[in-house]
């Protein structure tokens, strides 16, 4: 039997895994939520909550962290000030810290050897830890914060602002991309020098149902930084995972030809068929499954259905699927329970 490192390469490189890799990530708002009910269906299901132990947390006294307490500012390395409404849910910005463009003379990009998003940067710590991880055969891999770069513009800029700096040409945008790409290249390159196996990327391009700039604002603005922050990784043989929220299937293969071997697309907001048109074969379809309608409101035959249909549409035993599922409130715990119970049986249906 394959390891789990060991599968999820193979099923990202279209070589034959054993089973489809499966990632299930509970909001920290829904474990508060839903609390020992939630831990009891984790508990049927090792393989999807490994972590998860009766007792193993303390309901009423977590820490639910920078940007996800409700009630507290947080103000990150990049001055953007978080807030939420909800524990365990990522704020939103509310401020604009480059507003003015007079600002940008004195603006002050973070440190990559010192400086993470929302914490002081480790990168010892990190080595350690990615070093143990390979001693233990298990995955690893390089990260950044969501809204690593068109969001990250939005959040300084304000959305208003960079619309209009996209469709004037303000060239004091280029200026902002490149101090930023400089920042995440950094990291990137000290992520390639440890040997990490996947380096994760993610950021919202889309909405319900388009894009949120045009195909050719994305491919003048961001695609030729993206390519940038992807020329290391692919040099040195590193997957690369692409996440975006909302309709992205306009620029599919905008991101295959850049180098993406891994992209996270919403299922049913970019349709089931269209990712099977746009993607499948072409790159490794780590597949968001539904938290707008049948997961947190669905039955359990819909939420079989679902999954059913997904695997039989993008799924193949050479590999190139990848199931993830993000738990938010309202989901309720019968429906965890049955999207667990469908992911366990559908996971190896090309094996069985």
């Amino acid at each position: 039997m394959l390891s789990e490192r060991e599968n999820y390469i193979r099923n990202a490189r279209f070589q034959y895994p054993e089973w489809i890799p499966v990632t299930i990530s509970v909001s920290n708002a829904s474990w508060d939520q839903l609390r020992y009910d939630l831990e009891e269906v984790a508990l049927k299901y090792p393989e999807f909550f490994p972590y998860v132990k009766k007792g193993w947390r303390n309901y009423d006294n977590f820490d639910f962290g920078n940007a996800y307490t409700k009630g507290v500012k947080f103000k990150d390395a990049w001055g953007c000030i978080w807030e939420t409404s909800t524990n365990g849910i990522e704020g939103v910005v509310t401020n604009t810290p480059l507003a003015n463009w007079d600002d940008f003379k004195n603006y002050k990009i973070p440190d990559p050897e010192i400086e993470a998003d929302r914490s002081i940067r480790n990168w010892e710590a990190e080595r350690r830890a990615i070093e143990e991880y390979k001693a233990n055969n298990l995955l690893t891999k390089g990260w950044f914060y969501h809204g690593f770069l068109f969001l990250k513009l939005q959040y300084l800029r304000g959305f208003e602002n960079l619309m209009i700096d996209m469709y004037t040409d303000e060239p004091l945008l280029n200026e902002l991309i490149e101090k930023i790409v400089w920042h995440y290249l950094k990291i990137v390159e000290k992520y390639v020098e440890m040997g990490v196996d996947v380096m994760h990327m993610p950021d919202d391009l889309g909405m319900q149902n388009s894009l949120i700039i045009s195909p050719e604002m994305f491919r003048k603005w961001i695609l030729p930084s993206y390519k940038k922050l992807f020329k290391p990784c692919k040099d040195n043989n590193i997957l690369i995972e692409f996440h975006s929220d909302g309709y992205i299937m306009e620029i599919a293969n905008d991101l295959i030809e850049a180098g993406v071997d891994i992209i996270n697309p919403q299922d049913l907001c970019n349709g089931i068929d269209n990712i099977a048109r746009e993607l499948k074969g072409k790159a490794c379809i780590k597949l968001d499954i539904d938290r707008q309608k049948i997961i947190p409101f669905g039955t359990r035959k819909e939420i079989h259905e679902l999954i059913e249909e997904e695997v039989r549409k993008l799924g193949s035993p050479q590999g190139g699927l990848e199931f993830i599922a993000g738990i938010y409130p309202p989901t309720p715990p019968e429906n965890v329970d049955a999207l667990c119970e469908a992911l366990r049986k559908f996971r190896t249906y090309w094996w069985e």
